[in-house]
């Protein structure tokens, strides 16, 4: 990455949070609210929910819940913190019991289970807010969650992004590399938009905004298990070669650099505006401590630029294969840990059920979730990498096989010359000595007879 470029996506970054003030609905709870308050206002809200299904208003009693779940555990930065400051697993489990309130709401004569959830969801909430203390941030708690939210949320994009970029200058397509900074810088002013956007229209927000975010990442899981595979193919130093002999001075097609930049693109743009808005709500709650936010936020930035900067320093001392498979591995494993957030993403959109799978632990940074559409995803994803990869290593093996038996059918063809040559010079000597019986003869023809004694 150009320095100037480098420079450019850290001000559009700082640039991007700036302007993102504080939205109407955190600030409105910021003052004098603390977490233990938030927690008991939710459970206020879903027990509201749990009076409205027992008096049949099924659609009410779900919409309170989202009411909970959007406008206060998402929207006030709760679920950042709890990520931050508690545990994945965590928070992980309170958005699903939130989806399996309302699950078992829309199911008839199920009282007893979404009782059950709604007892579970409330324990856990008291005990999410007295494991963030129950009060306003300190100092340290800001710096801590602002540089948790930046780290967690850019990790995955600055691995896409440093993997994509080191496999352009490493296959010497650097001339490729601004449309690929494009596509990041276009998926920062898209995710400003977004953010913008859903503060400004509610109708975005909520259900809306987690539906776009399970889609946008799902379209991304698709594109890197095809530049995975991609990149896998050039592994073989034959089919490089044969691939660099292809194209005029090493240049990808125009078709392969879009891709590229499109994958960069969702990368950043996957997280983009849900980071923009975690932290407004971090800067609505701690306006006593909002300095330590930037420190945070400088921080993090610092630690992504050392992550991508190590990716390209080791990338270029790396000979080409175990590069190119080094690089296929870990976009594979992005497309892994995609599919399942996606799926999740959707399920908190209310698009996709959830049906729980107990024995599974979450490991939120493998996109790992307890449920079987989410595991369900993943297996299908992990089942079309590997089918994908033993296609194309054979494939590789077959070409390679064909390639061997042209040049021994080649062999044939040059033996027989150099046996025609050598019957040419067999030929040869076996005619000479009857030239010099001719010849021979000729001489005894042309000299003068011999004469007599003296």
């Amino acid at each position: 990455m150009t320095r100037k470029t480098l420079l450019a996506l850290l001000a559009g970054l700082v640039a991007l949070f700036a302007a993102a003030g504080p939205s109407a609905a955190a600030t409105a709870h910021a003052d004098s609210v603390t977490w233990g308050e938030v927690a008991e206002e939710m459970n206020e809200i879903l027990e509201d929910s749990w009076a409205k299904y027992q008096a049949g208003q099924i659609s009410e009693a779900k919409a309170q819940v989202d009411v909970a779940y959007y406008s206060y555990y998402e929207k006030l930065g709760f679920e950042a913190s709890v990520n931050s400051r508690v545990s994945g697993e965590s928070a992980a489990t309170a958005e699903y019991e939130f989806v399996l309130i309302k699950q078992a709401m829309s199911a008839e004569g199920e009282a007893e289970e979404v009782r059950s959830h709604l007892d579970i969801l409330e324990g856990l909430l008291v005990e999410q807010a007295t494991s963030l203390g129950g009060t306003k941030e300190s100092a340290t708690a800001t710096f801590f969650e602002a540089l948790i939210v930046i780290l967690r949320e850019g990790f995955e994009a600055i691995l896409v992004l440093g993997a994509i970029i080191a496999y352009l200058v490493k296959s010497g397509n650097s001339a490729s590399l601004k449309v690929v900074y494009g596509g990041a810088l276009l998926a920062l002013a898209a995710s400003a938009a977004l953010a913008v956007a859903i503060n400004a229209i509610t109708a975005l927000s909520g259900a809306s905004q987690e539906i776009t975010e399970g889609v946008t990442v799902l379209i991304a899981a698709a594109m890197l298990i095809w530049v995975s595979n991609w990149i896998l193919a050039k592994s073989d130093a034959g089919a490089w070669s044969r691939y660099i002999k292809g194209k005029t001075e090493a240049s990808l097609s125009r078709g392969s650099v879009f891709s590229l930049a499109l994958v960069a693109f969702l990368a950043v743009f996957r997280e983009g505006a849900e980071t923009i808005l975690l932290y407004q709500a971090i800067r609505a709650r701690a306006e006593e401590t909002e300095n330590m936010i930037w420190v945070g936020l400088g921080v993090g930035a610092v630690a992504l630029v050392g992550v991508y900067l190590a990716i390209r320093f080791f990338s270029i001392r790396i000979p080409l294969r175990p590069f190119f498979l080094a690089t296929s591995a870990v976009l594979a494993l992005l497309a892994f840990s995609f599919a399942g957030s996606g799926i999740k993403e959707l399920q908190e959109g209310g698009v996709v059920r959830v049906t729980p799978v107990d024995w599974v632990k979450t490991v939120d940074l493998l996109g790992i979730y307890p449920s079987a559409q989410t595991l369900s995803a993943q297996a299908i994803v992990l089942a079309a990498m590997v089918g994908l990869a033993v296609f194309t290593i054979r494939r590789a093996r077959r070409r390679a096989a064909d390639a061997d038996r042209l040049a021994t059918s080649a062999s044939p063809t040059t033996a027989t010359t150099q046996d025609t040559a050598a019957d040419a010079d067999r030929l040869a000597t076996s005619a000479s000595p009857a030239a010099a019986t001719t010849q021979d003869a000729t001489t005894d023809a042309a000299a003068p007879p011999a004469t007599g004694g003296s």
